[in-house]
């Protein structure tokens, strides 16, 4: 890799796609601890890819309105590194998250307009995610891996320094004009590079990362317009 982002893969499940993403040089790995999602991780084989790979790539932990005390246990028992809360945890709780874990915190927010852009600026935590919203009434309860993506755009409203996450329906596809409209610090992908919910196409992963290999070389960076989201 380049001086371009880093990659998150999220929606992690098993130790094999676990360990593909990080040979192939994955920054960190989600995985999702809520009931909810299609991409749960159980707790067994989150004990097994952090019993393989704690020391070769940030492991990351995705709570949706989870108690703290689930969080802090999780984080001692599987040695998570940073901690992604992605549902609608408001500034304290992050604050406490941070300071009871340990774990670097990224706060997600979906994004629909402007103002989701501006309100997730009242977190003072390690790393800002933004991810789409889903468009369809009965998926408000969804909490990323999609497939959506916004518009990048609406990120001209962001004035935080914090190092930006971008989410949101990223694939080999269109990874490429995200980086070069946004560059962010790091592009995460779930379902972008799935062949199902919590199971990764191999050939997918492998095009993403080439994808921003390639969109991160210096010859790509050259003539591109001035990033969004980005304050001067």
């Amino acid at each position: 890799m380049t001086s371009g982002p880093k990659l998150k893969i999220c929606g992690i499940t098993n130790l094999p796609d676990a360990e593909l993403s990080t040979r192939l040089g994955a920054w960190a790995l989600g995985m999702i601890f809520y009931e909810g999602s299609p991409r749960r991780c159980s707790t067994t084989q989150a004990q097994e890819i952090a019993a393989a790979l704690r020391r070769r790539v940030e492991l990351c932990g995705v709570y949706v309105n989870a108690p703290l005390e689930q969080i802090a246990r999780e984080v001692e028992q599987l040695g998570l590194s940073l901690v992604q809360l992605h549902g609608d945890e408001g500034p304290a709780f992050c604050a406490e998250v941070a300071r009871r874990t340990g774990a670097r915190v990224i706060k997600a927010v979906q994004v629909a307009g402007p103002g989701d852009v501006r309100d997730v600026e009242r977190f003072h935590v390690d790393f800002h995610m933004l991810d789409a919203r889903p468009h369809a009434p009965a998926a408000t309860l969804v909490r990323g891996g999609t497939g959506e993506s916004f518009d990048w755009a609406l990120l001209r409203a962001r004035r935080s320094r914090l190092p930006l996450i971008l989410s949101g329906g990223l694939g080999a596809g269109n990874v490429a004009e995200a980086i070069a409209r946004v560059h962010p610090y790091a592009v995460d992908s779930a379902s972008g590079t799935e062949a199902a919910p919590g199971r990764k196409d191999p050939e997918k992963l492998r095009a993403f990362f080439a994808a921003v290999a390639l969109a991160s070389a210096p010859s790509a960076a050259a003539g591109q317009p001035a990033p969004i989201g980005q304050p001067a």
